[in-house]
C-alpha cells in the first residue's frame, strides 16, 4: 500500500460541497415547510393561511439558511488560513519536528526504509507541496476558497427556496379541497426526498435505495410531528 485512494468522484460530477449545500438546503426547505403545512391543515386553518403562513417561513427561512452556510463557510476558510501560517511558521522553526510528521504520515501508508527517506525528501525540499501535505494528512484540513462563502450561501439560500414550493404547490392548484391537498403534498414531497438521496448515491459510494429512502423517513417524520401537533392544538378548545 503506497498512498491513499483517489477520489472516487470523476469530472463531471459535482464538487463534494456543492451536493452537501444542496442536500443541506433541499431537505430542509421540504422538512420544514411540511411540517408547517401538515400542521396548519391539522389544525382546520384556512388555504390562504396556510399559504401565507408557508410563504413568511420561506422567506425567513431561506435568508437564515444562506447566512448560516455564509458564516460557517467563512469560519471553515479562517481556519484553514490560521492553520496553514501556523505551520509556515513551524516549518521555518521547527524543520526536523515537521519532516517527522510528514516521515510518520507516509510510514503509515505502508513506505519504509530508503523509499521512505527518499519521499520524505522530495516533499521538504518543495515546501509548497510540505504545506499542502500538512494541512490535508495531518490537520485534515481541505483549502476553502476566497469566493466559497458567497457560493455556499447562493447553493443553500436557494435550495431552500425550491424546498420550500415543493411542498407548497398542491395548495395552490387545489386550494378547494385541504385534504387532497395535503396528500399530494406528502407523495411529491417524498417523491423529491426520495430523488435527492437517489442522486446523492449517484455520486457517492452510498446505497441508491438505502440513502432514498433515508430522506423519506427523515422527511416524513418532520411532516408528521407537524400533523401531530396541529391536530392536538386544533382539537383544543380555546385554542
Amino acid at each position: 500500500m503506497n498512498a491513499p485512494p483517489p477520489s472516487t468522484l470523476g469530472e463531471g460530477h459535482p464538487h463534494p460541497t456543492t451536493l452537501s449545500d444542496f442536500i443541506l438546503g433541499s431537505q430542509d426547505g421540504i422538512v420544514n415547510v411540511l411540517g408547517i403545512i401538515l400542521g396548519l391543515a391539522a389544525a382546520a386553518t384556512p388555504v390562504r393561511i396556510i399559504i401565507v403562513a408557508t410563504l413568511a417561513a420561506l422567506a425567513a427561512e431561506s435568508i437564515a439558511m444562506g447566512a448560516v452556510a455564509y458564516t460557517s463557510t467563512l469560519s471553515r476558510r479562517r481556519l484553514y488560513l490560521s492553520e496553514a501560517q501556523r505551520e509556515r511558521s513551524e516549518m521555518r522553526t521547527v524543520p526536523d519536528t515537521e519532516r517527522q510528521e510528514v516521515r510518520e504520515i507516509l510510514a503509515r501508508w505502508g513506505y519504509e526504509g530508503n523509499d521512505l527517506e527518499e519521499m520524505v525528501d522530495r516533499i521538504a525540499r518543495n515546501p509548497t507541496a510540505m504545506l499542502q501535505f500538512m494541512m490535508s494528512f495531518e490537520l485534515n484540513l481541505s483549502p476553502v476558497e476566497e469566493s466559497a462563502p458567497r457560493t455556499s450561501a447562493g447553493i443553500v439560500g436557494a435550495a431552500t427556496v425550491v424546498g420550500h414550493f415543493i411542498p407548497l404547490v398542491p395548495f395552490f392548484l387545489l386550494s378547494a379541497n385541504i385534504l387532497v391537498a395535503a396528500i399530494v403534498s406528502v407523495v411529491l414531497s417524498a417523491i423529491t426526498l426520495f430523488a435527492i438521496g437517489w442522486y446523492e448515491a449517484r455520486i457517492t459510494a452510498g446505497s441508491v435505495f438505502r440513502n432514498g429512502a433515508q430522506m423519506v423517513i427523515i422527511g416524513l417524520a418532520g411532516g408528521f410531528a407537524g400533523f401531530l401537533i396541529g391536530h392536538i392544538l386544533g382539537a383544543t378548545p380555546g385554542l
